[in-house]
Parts: structure tokens; sequence; C-alpha cells
């Protein structure tokens, strides 16, 4: 028995870096997930129902800050599982941004950054939560980032997005509370992923930076998130919404 046997989980971004760790996890509890991504969904998802032995995952290839693909992608999610119990919305741009000073991000950039980062997850909220309102319950699970609450250099477009959906958590967890839908996000500090390899020496001493301030002094993987995640989603924490669960080792202190 799975903690979220039953229970229907959508992953954005959840086709490549920690998103798949998300997705393979939650497939192992139980859920049937959806993953939302503009990689390759259709391998992520048989690779992963290889590995739990069952249908556990559908693949929709989508961008997620354009809403008529995210209007349509919902709507097959619900053709195809009949629920929605679960939101996880992790999609973001981040390990291909190059450090640059706040004075010389291009407009273009800076939108683009915004509309996958902040448009991208209301867009999955507008579409997604009527159906757990429907139901009076469900899980939205936003993923922040650690330098939202101590800055970041020369990732001004990145931080700003990130400490957006801190507040997004905030006031949604207001509006959707009465139906029974809990919002809370989580903030993971710097994790090692096969994109913190890009780029190795900003990467590199950004590891070095993070380790010394951390309580704990080693290296964060995907596999340090996936226990704050699976609460968040099962109904373990049912009477928790409008938080924010920061796992970085003891970096910052909430």
């Amino acid at each position: 028995m799975g903690k979220l046997d039953g229970k229907t989980a959508i992953v954005t971004g959840g086709a490549t870096g920690i998103g798949r760790h998300y997705t393979e996890a939650l497939a192992r509890e139980g859920a049937t997930v959806a993953i939302i991504d503009l990689g390759d969904c259709d391998a992520v998802a048989k690779a992963v129902n290889g590995c739990v032995g069952r249908i556990a995952c559908l693949s929709f290839l989508t961008d997620v800050s354009d809403e008529a693909m995210v209007k349509r992608v919902v709507s097959e999610i619900l053709s195809s599982a009949g629920r929605i119990d679960i939101l996880v919305n992790n999609a973001a741009i981040y390990s291909s941004l190059p450090p640059v000073p706040f004075s010389e991000i291009e407009v273009a950039q800076w939108d683009k950054v915004m509309a996958v980062n902040l448009r991208g997850p209301f867009l999955m909220v507008k579409h997604a939560a009527p159906a757990m309102i429907a139901r009076k319950y469900g899980k939205i699970i936003n993923i922040s980032s650690g330098t939202a609450y101590k800055g970041a250099p020369l990732m001004l477009h990145y931080v700003t997005s990130k400490g957006g959906i801190v507040a997004f958590t905030r006031a949604l967890s207001r509006e959707l509370g009465p139906y029974n839908i809990c919002v809370n996000t989580l903030a993971p500090g710097l994790i090692q992923t096969e994109g913190t390899h890009a780029n190795s020496d900003r990467r590199a001493a950004a590891r070095d930076r993070a380790l010394e301030s951390r309580a704990l002094k080693r290296n964060g993987y995907p596999a340090d998130l996936i226990g704050a995640l699976i609460f968040l989603a099962a109904e373990d924490s049912d009477f928790i919404t409008g938080q924010t669960i920061v796992v970085d080792g003891g970096s910052i202190n909430t």
C-alpha cells in the first residue's frame, strides 16, 4: 500500500532534472502521474511504468506558459484519469540561465522567465483547481528556491520569480482553504543533478558556498527532497497550508 494509492498527480517539468525524481516518487507511492513537460515525456513515462510495474504515468508535451495548451491538457488528464488530486508546479527556467548583472538582463529574457516560472503555475492552478474544488480536496505543491530567502547575485529574474511563488502560495491558500485544498511551497537549496554539471566552474563555486552555509555539511541530492514532497502530497499534511518547507541542509532557518 502506497500513501498515494488511487490518487492522480500532475508534475510540470516532470520529465527532466528534479522533476523526474518527483514523478518517480509519486508513482512509487501509488499515484497515477501526468507528466507535463517540453522534454521527452513518453520515454520517461515508459521508464517509470517499467520500474513500478504498472501504467503509472501519462505524458503530455505542453508549454505551461500557453493557456490554450494548459486548458487542453488538463481536460485530457481529467478524461483519462477522472480526477486531479495533486498538482506539483515544478516547471521553471533555471539551469539554462547564464549569470548576468541586472542591468544586462534583456526584457525578452525577463518576460520568458516570468512566463514559465510564474504564469505557468497560475495557469495550471486556474485550470486544474476546479476539479479539486468539485471534490472538496486537493494538494498543490509549488516549487520555489532557497534563493528567494537569501538572494543570489546575477540571477535577479530567477530569484524574483521564486520569491513570487512564495507569495502566490500564501495568497492562494486563503482562496482555496474553504474547499479543503492545501497549498504549500517546497523550496530546495542547491541540489546536485545532471543540470548542475553545466557551466561546471560556476556550479562548483555555488556548491562550495552552499556547503559553507549549511548546518549539515554535505551536498544535497534529489532523494533529499522526496520525503517533504510525499508529506505535502499525502494525507499526513491535511492541516498544513500556506507554508514553505525549505530543504537545504540548514542553510536557511525559517
